[in-house]
């Protein structure tokens, strides 16, 4: 095997400044000094440091900047600790290797699109991550056509042209099966996410070996409530009901003491998604647990490869585990509900 080519984060390190220096500087651009520059080009030099041909001719001078534009607001990401933990992780990756990220918040799919042409028209940033895939999404390939790197943290089987890291719905729809099915339940619901959602309708299909009705929320706190006061209202309450999500989980939970339906004497409260939270609640919040931190570690990789002119490649992510706690117990011997609708 060949020595191993050198790269922009040995320079910095040879020379004690950042990546984004070094790039700046091998790149002629503005923000270092003259004497820093030179400096650089000595040790890039010395290394026998080579750019990526490719990426150069594909992309100009280097941005080391990462693209994310998230169709929420704000206030709502405060609430959000799947995609909070997922920036986390994005960040700790791309802060390794001297590369920084840009965060849009946008309303509509038109703009977020519109976002990413004035990006690459400026050069503003290297590649994009694409969060929230919905099926037959118009960013996959319009970002194909315009030449952007992109990796879709969340996809579904191979995207031509694009990177892909995706979550093993059918592992931990199978947990959650197993666990429910072993203690009796029989009658189950789910309070999902958006329908148009790819991962939701990933979940859909994988929670089709135990009958299951579902209701469509929006992963916020209020349409939860009102998709558990309707199913704890009806005729024939479910005996468990699983969420697309902590924050979802949590307030099915409190609706659930609001009616003094007992959990989980009377119903068995599930989280796709887990918190700090859902261990402070009492009861406790049975969950699937994920590394989220480490997914988005691995989403800047898989860009990373493709940066580098690697191949995309799309990877199967798979790391959910089933946290047993006390919001899940066995089925109640009756189900009839004392809150006709």
């Amino acid at each position: 095997m060949g020595a191993r080519r050198p790269t922009m984060n040995d320079i910095a390190r040879r020379v004690g400044v950042s990546r984004v220096a070094v790039s700046y500087a091998l790149n002629d651009r503005p923000g270092v000094s003259a004497d820093l520059r030179e400096r650089v080009r000595a040790v890039a030099a010395e290394l026998g440091f080579q750019a990526n041909r490719a990426a150069v001719a594909l992309h100009g001078a280097s941005a080391d900047v990462v693209g994310l534009a998230l169709r929420r607001t704000s206030a709502a990401l405060r609430s959000e600790v799947f995609r909070r933990q997922f920036i986390a992780g994005l960040q700790m990756e791309l802060y390794a290797r001297g590369s920084g990220l840009a965060l849009q918040f946008v309303e509509h799919m038109d703009e977020e699109i519109a976002l990413y042409r004035r990006w690459h028209a400026e050069r503003r940033v290297d590649g994009v991550v694409l969060c929230d895939l919905r099926a037959d999404d118009p960013r996959l390939p319009f970002v194909r056509d315009l030449g952007l790197p992109a990796v879709v943290a969340g996809g579904a089987g191979e995207l031509p042209g694009l990177a892909n890291l995706s979550t093993d719905e059918t592992a931990g729809a199978a947990k959650i099966t197993g666990l429910l099915s072993a203690l009796g339940h029989r009658r189950v619901a789910r309070v999902s996410g958006p329908a148009g959602l790819a991962h939701t309708a990933a979940r859909t299909e994988a929670l089709r070996s135990l009958p299951f009705v579902t209701v469509e929320a929006d992963y916020t706190g209020e349409a939860a409530a009102q998709a558990t006061r309707r199913l704890l209202s009806g005729r024939e309450r479910p005996t468990a009901i699983v969420y697309d999500n902590d924050l979802m989980a949590l307030a099915g939970l409190g609706v659930a003491a609001e009616m003094h339906v007992a959990v989980p004497a009377d119903v068995s409260i599930l989280a796709w998604e887990d918190s700090p939270l859902c261990q402070l609640v009492h009861p406790a919040l049975t969950v699937l647990q994920r590394n989220i931190t480490d997914y988005g570690m691995r989403t800047a990789r898989l860009l990373f490869e493709l940066l580098d002119g690697r191949p995309p490649r799309s990877v199967r992510y798979g790391n959910a585990t089933l946290v047993v706690r006390d919001s899940t117990g066995p089925a109640p011997a009756t189900t009839a509900s004392t809150h006709p609708s």
